[in-house]
């Protein structure tokens, strides 16, 4: 309880002088912004990366209307979503949980995991580094195969005794394709990187001596013993054991491991959960950048999850306002060109030419793709091949040629599918339906709902600006 006392009266004692020189910048349904919250993220989005740039009373009302839409999620009660939670936690966690260890225990596990694997290699043997020539055999390969190969390795035995070069003979009759074209020369090995029986053999050898043919699960060696000692050096492993500790998830292990130790000296059933609630409001307190940088993240979950639901989601699914917004606006939709509303299309039969038209007239066009693919492409054979849209002068060559009458153009047809056609309409005035400009329409409709939701919003939430204050921003 003490380290709990402890802990709250230094908060508080923080928020005292630092409330002193960070002044309320403005008040948002009640809730006050402080000056430097709202230079954070005034700064931010105008650093020298960002292209549209924005003075600061400018900024102001974009600010408001995040503000309003963040206090419109929490009265949604999205920060309860068990969804929500989940990810804004994982999130903070990832700024916290690295508090909870230091370089030097990053490195006292690496040279622990060095020293782990050191002892244990050098006690068997240390390291090895041997050159093979090698002989495939099959388990299911006959005994007269068996046979075969072995003379031919006893063959190959016998030229080494005489004093054949091992590499040159590995290089000529080796067939480890991947070690041959290097004299036979494999990589460093420790016990358990190579089958028992060719380990039974190698670690027999000194540096400079080769073997006897013998027989592997996967068929049969000679060995040459290049070289051989104790394990690497720490430093020249240190990079490849740093790499293992973070992609073996042995950072985040240290990390538990420490919170469970600060658990045991605190009250009893406290947990990590709780631990780290408190790192995060302490390091919260000390660093401002920290502090803004997660309740960015946590503002703008809840910014996307009501955003969604109110205009983005919204708009998307409300077919009845879409229509009704396209026709209102649509003369802002027209044409300076005739538009082609239909289908280019190749076929492989003439008679396919005509099939097609049959198999779409009178039908939706959002329907078209779906009937000339059950039609003519079932099966696994493609029949047809089919480019549908809407088509302005300049899209397709084919729609060029055939529609708009450019006979400048070439049309060049497919290999297997000769036979060119076009089927559809040409739109003179403009689009028929929201779905010939649907894309538009819909961040036009967007962008009308989330203006009339921003209208809300402000009578909804009183919002208070202090301009002594607002004067004040980054001259301070």
């Amino acid at each position: 309880m003490r380290i709990y006392a402890l802990f709250t009266a230094m908060l508080l004692n923080w928020g005292m002088v630092f409330g002193q020189s960070d002044p309320v910048i403005m008040k948002i349904a009640g809730q006050p912004v402080s000056r430097s919250e709202f230079e954070y993220s005034y700064n931010k989005n105008n650093s020298s990366s960002v292209i549209d740039k924005k003075d600061i009373n400018g900024y102001l009302d974009l600010f408001i209307n995040y503000r309003l839409k963040v206090k419109a999620a929490l009265d949604a009660h999205l920060d309860t979503l068990t969804s929500f939670k989940k990810e804004f936690q994982s999130y903070r966690d990832q700024q916290i949980r690295p508090s909870f260890i230091s370089d030097n225990d990053i490195e006292a596990e690496a040279h622990k995991l060095y020293s782990d694997a050191e002892h244990r290699i050098d006690n068997e043997g240390g390291m090895i580094r041997p050159a093979h020539i090698f002989l495939p055999l099959r388990q299911k390969d006959s005994q007269v195969e068996a046979d075969r190969i072995k003379n031919r390795m006893d063959s190959i035995y016998t030229l080494l005794q005489k004093g054949a070069d091992f590499a040159s003979l590995a290089k000529k009759y080796s067939e480890d394709h991947s070690s041959a074209q290097n004299g036979g020369l494999l990589p460093w090995l420790i016990k358990g990187q190579a089958f028992k029986e060719f380990e039974d053999v190698a670690y027999t050898l000194k540096k400079g001596q080769y073997s006897k043919p013998f027989r592997s699960p996967a068929g049969y060696h000679i060995i040459m013993m290049m070289d051989r000692h104790d394990y690497f050096p720490y430093d020249s492993l240190k990079n490849n054991i740093y790499n293992y500790i973070e992609t073996r998830g042995i950072r985040e292990q240290l990390i538990n491991h420490s919170l469970d130790s600060i658990a045991k000296t605190m009250a009893f059933g406290t947990t990590r959960e709780q631990i780290l609630n408190m790192r995060a409001a302490e390091m919260s307190a000390k660093d401002n950048n920290l502090k803004y940088l997660i309740q960015e993240y946590h503002d703008g979950l809840l910014l996307y999850d009501i955003s969604n639901r109110m205009v983005w989601d919204k708009a998307a699914k409300d077919e009845k306002g879409l229509t009704h917004y396209f026709r209102k606006h649509k003369k802002n939709y027209a044409w300076d060109q005739p538009h082609f509303k239909g289908i280019a299309y190749h076929v492989k039969r003439q008679a396919d030419v005509q099939a097609v038209k049959n198999s779409i007239k009178g039908k939706p066009f959002d329907m078209w793709a779906d009937i000339l693919r059950h039609t003519f492409n079932n099966d696994s054979i493609i029949r047809i091949r089919v480019e549908k849209g809407i088509f302005k002068r300049g899209d397709s060559p084919l729609v060029d040629k055939d529609v708009f009458h450019n006979d400048t153009v070439t049309v060049h047809s497919l290999k297997a599918y000769p036979i060119d056609a076009t089927y559809g309409k040409v739109l003179k005035k403009g689009p028929e339906s929201y779905e010939d400009v649907k894309t538009q329409v819909i961040d036009d409709y967007q962008n009308e709902l989330e203006k009339k939701w921003v209208k809300e919003l402000r009578k909804t939430y009183k919002v208070e600006i202090y301009p002594d204050v607002l004067a004040t921003v980054n001259k301070h």
